[in-house]
């Protein structure tokens, strides 16, 4: 596990210090494109962690338990990001996935403005197809009937870290969170198919524009709930 932050004074309309933004991946290559993007594009009103959890579950509750227990993180929103495999028909890599919810042993997380997310991503990512829908778990890669069996019971993606992370994210207390995931591969365009180094390529392309979207939905969390 490893992070880099970002650290930022910006306050609120109010004059109140932004909650610091956790953004939790489990990969190097997703923490690269998170960390490069965005920039000269406005900035977070808040301090924000770039979390490399590593892969899976286990890794991704554990990293973001610990980053949490640090009293500068303690009250930070989180979002849960980078790369995942989509279930519906139709999708293509470098489409965007926002979950509404997140769905994992433990249940299911309902995520937070995600209408915002949705509406900021259209436009910092434009041209690229935003899916909105629950993103489900796993501890490993989904494939084949499987793959089937989870788009029937009404997910639109799959990866292995977002639930897990929001899980342990709330149970670190009271938060907002959120989950967006960039598509690698999709029903027609799995990964083991020609073609594959292209749709990494795009993915990767879309993931290191999604900062800004962030940075907004991050600064909503200043603005008075009705």
């Amino acid at each position: 596990m490893d992070a880099a932050t970002e650290p930022s004074g910006a306050t609120g309309p109010s004059g109140s210090t932004a909650p610091p933004l956790l953004i939790a991946c489990a990969l190097g290559i997703e923490r690269l494109a998170l960390r490069g993007g965005g920039r000269g594009r406005g900035g977070a009103p808040g301090p924000v962690t770039v979390l490399r959890t590593g892969m899976g579950p286990t890794n991704a509750q554990r990293a973001v338990a610990r980053a949490l227990r640090d009293e500068r993180r303690g009250g930070a929103a989180v979002i849960a990001s980078g790369f995942c495999a989509g279930l519906a028909p139709g999708m293509h890599p470098g489409d965007l996935v926002v979950a509404d919810e997140t769905r994992g042993p433990w249940g299911v997380t309902a995520c937070t403005d995600t209408e915002l997310l949705v509406r900021e991503l259209a436009r910092t990512v434009p041209g690229r197809t935003v899916h909105t829908g629950p993103l489900t778990g796993s501890d490993h890669v989904v494939r084949g009937n499987e793959r089937a069996e989870l788009a029937a019971g009404g997910a639109i993606a799959v990866d292995m870290e977002s639930a897990a992370t929001l899980h342990s994210a709330l149970s670190a207390g009271r938060r907002p969170v959120a989950a967006v995931r960039v598509v690698v591969d999709a029903p027609e365009h799995e990964l083991v198919r020609i073609g594959t180094v292209r749709g990494g390529i795009s993915a990767f392309r879309v993931l290191r524009g999604v900062l800004p979207a962030f940075y907004e939905w991050h600064r909503s969390l200043l603005l008075p709930r009705r």
